[in-house]
């Protein structure tokens, strides 16, 4: 009998086992189907379709590859055949280029998000289009991110920061446009880093020389300008592709651990490092087509490995040693269109299999066709020296021209602050001072004067980040459930707080606050705008709000902002809880965070966001641990309500 039981049990465990794995299996295949349909069926994945077994076991090919591990898919791969890129690309779908005008990126990456437990994700050429939407994020086990050759474009959403697992980002061949992201360095396990092929402009952010983990760095074929930072930090990089951009800065110092160094077709000036010629593991070293001066360094060509050495279509000038030693792996040399002069170096000059070198346009004496008259060379260095002793001079007269402006300025600054003193206070209430009551334009003379304050605002609502939307109080209501106590997080000095879930399934938090009717509510509308436009990865975003003017007095204002999961920073200090208590290397990395938040709100905005209740209660934190500073600017609605009050 006891036997008998026992089998009974393992049987039904068994059972039970079975169907949670198979709904499980089901729900994921269903998922995968839904990706299909977002990507208008393409003929790669028709086996999905026509597959009756388990879509895990389904054999990889080429364009299609599915792997999974305890019953949850891993690893998503899919190629596609739109490869077809265009130059003049508006944003807009292309007929057999990209996918339909119906076709929405923020479902498909919605729907992509709900295989959570996804490592691996390669979608190439699949005619994807339209901005990369900050949801990404949701994959939080990511380690592999390829997105290579599609159509999207807009900048590179901050939130991809909070995928902490990240190892490998690569979006090479689509549109993305701005700045490269300055917050990269949060990806601290990244070790490939690769946008080539994009429209990136403006500097190479020097947080890129923290992530210490690099073997890649791509970035080629954008337009970059501006200095190339120091990199000698990232002892394990081994590939530098930086090619066809505009840098105009002199080489910086370079790892040593560098294999190839890709950096033709800048505006790179000045000598070539005699530390390049220090870098015992490089293979492959690309500089032509660029400014740089001077005679190259002789330990260039005896490199234990180099194999690749072009420096041509430069201007480099001065004699090649006789005696010049090749390495034994050099198989290709161009020095061509330079201003080289004196002999060849029998190294470069014996033709041979192991062998080629290119040499011509230069003034180089070995009898042979396609080199300059020596007078040719001798003339670009004489004009190159007077070249360089005018900028010199330049720069003396620019600088003792600065300094004697800055002084006057200083002068002038010291006047007016003494004279005007009084009105310090005036100027910085700018944000008290909005809009008068009376008022049918919706923005007093204050701030239509503080044009940079207006310029800076629009600025950051163009980032990407949601609009802040007016919510009806009927959607609120079925978020809250009726703002039911089950709902009800807390209560502190700005109100009651609620968590929600909208329609569409994204968690909110409700902030209730109270306002009088007789103050306008254009005015209060004008604030919410301002406060919507404070964007920052370590601030919880406000998503929008409702006014409810109902009652004859008072009227009811609801901040709706998102939702963050983990609870404020406080309850992770306390020792009533030591499983929550956070290390010391954990605290640090959150203050930082909001170290970071704060010199937004102060600099980030002009004028400063100040009095933004800094308490530990008001520092949240995701799921991922990351820092998000609440309460932010509440000033700018509360100071309206105490007037209110006295």
């Amino acid at each position: 009998m006891v036997w008998s039981n026992w089998f009974l049990i393992l049987y039904l465990s068994w059972a039970f086992f079975i169907s949670n794995t198979h709904e499980l299996q089901t729900y994921q295949a269903h998922l995968l189907l839904q990706l299909r349909k977002h990507l208008e069926y393409p003929s790669q994945l028709d086996t999905w379709e026509s597959y009756n077994g388990d879509l895990c076991n389904l054999s990889s090919t080429l364009y299609m590859g599915i792997v999974c591990e305890d019953n949850v898919i891993t690893e998503l791969k899919i190629k596609g055949d739109k490869v077809v890129k265009v130059s003049d690309f508006k944003g807009f779908a292309i007929p057999n280029q990209t996918l339909s005008e119906s076709f929405s990126i923020d479902s498909f990456v919605t729907t992509l998000s709900r295989l959570n437990s996804l490592r691996i994700i390669s979608l190439v050429s699949l005619g994807i289009w339209g901005p990369l939407p900050d949801k990404i994020h949701r994959l939080y086990s990511l380690e592999f991110l390829d997105l290579s050759s599609n159509f999207i474009f807009g900048s590179v959403p901050p939130q991809l920061s909070r995928i902490v697992k990240l190892n490998s980002l690569t979006l090479d061949g689509n549109y993305f446009n701005g700045s490269l992201p300055d917050w990269l360095d949060s990806l601290s396990n990244l070790t490939v880093l690769s946008l080539r092929n994009n429209h990136f402009k403006g500097s190479v952010p020097p947080q890129l020389s923290r992530i210490t983990t690099l073997t890649v760095i791509a970035l080629c074929h954008n337009q970059l300008t501006g200095k190339l930072p120091d990199l000698s930090t990232l002892t394990s990089l081994h590939v530098l592709d930086i090619r066809e951009n505009k840098l105009d800065s002199e080489l910086p110092a370079m790892p040593k651990g560098l294999v190839t160094i890709l950096l033709s077709n800048n505006s790179f000036s000045g000598k070539i490092p005699v530390q390049f010629g220090q870098l015992s593991q490089l293979q492959h070293l690309d500089l032509s087509l660029n400014h740089l001066s001077g005679t190259p360094p002789s330990s260039l060509f005896s490199l234990p490995n180099i194999s690749y050495l072009n420096l041509a279509s430069n201007m480099l000038s001065g004699s090649l040693p006789n005696d010049l030693s090749c390495g034994s792996n050099l198989g290709f040399v161009d020095i061509s269109t330079n201003k080289l002069i004196g002999g060849l170096p029998s190294c470069l000059g014996n033709m041979s299999n192991k062998r080629a070198a290119k040499f011509g346009g230069n003034c180089l004496s070995i009898g042979a066709q396609h080199q300059h008259q020596k007078s040719y060379c001798k003339v670009a260095n004489v004009e190159s020296k007077q070249s360089r002793g005018r900028i010199i001079g330049a720069l003396v007269a620019v600088i003792t021209g600065t300094v004697l402006v800055l002084m006057l300025l200083a002068l002038g600054v010291l006047f007016l602050c003494r004279r005007y003193c009084p009105r310090r206070t005036l100027e910085q209430n700018t944000f008290s001072k909005v809009v008068q009551d009376h008022s049918t334009t919706g923005v007093s003379s204050e701030v239509l004067a503080n044009a940079r304050f207006i310029a800076q605002a629009a600025k950051l609502g163009t980032q990407g980040a949601p609009v802040c939307r007016e919510f009806s109080m009927e959607e609120l209501m079925e978020a809250t459930n009726n703002f039911n106590s089950s709902a009800f997080m807390g209560e502190g000095s700005n109100g009651k707080i609620y968590k929600g879930k909208l329609v569409n399934g994204t968690n909110i938090s409700v902030r209730s606050l109270t306002y009088l009717k007789k103050h306008s509510i254009q005015n209060l509308k004008f604030r919410l705008d301002l406060l919507s436009k404070l964007h920052h990865p370590h601030l919880v975003g406000l998503l929008g709000y409702c006014i409810d003017n109902s009652e004859q007095d008072d009227m009811k204002v609801f901040l709706v902002y998102e939702y963050v999961p983990n609870g404020n920073y406080r309850a992770h200090l306390s020792e009533a809880r030591p499983e929550k208590v956070l290390k010391w290397s954990d605290r640090l990395v959150i203050l930082i965070d909001v170290a970071k938040a704060i010199h937004f709100l102060h600099t980030g905005v002009i004028p400063g966001t100040f009095n933004n209740r800094l308490k530990t209660n008001n520092i949240l934190l995701d799921e991922h641990r990351i820092a998000k500073l609440s309460d932010y600017g509440m000033a700018l609605i509360t100071e309206e309500i105490g007037k209110n009050e006295t």
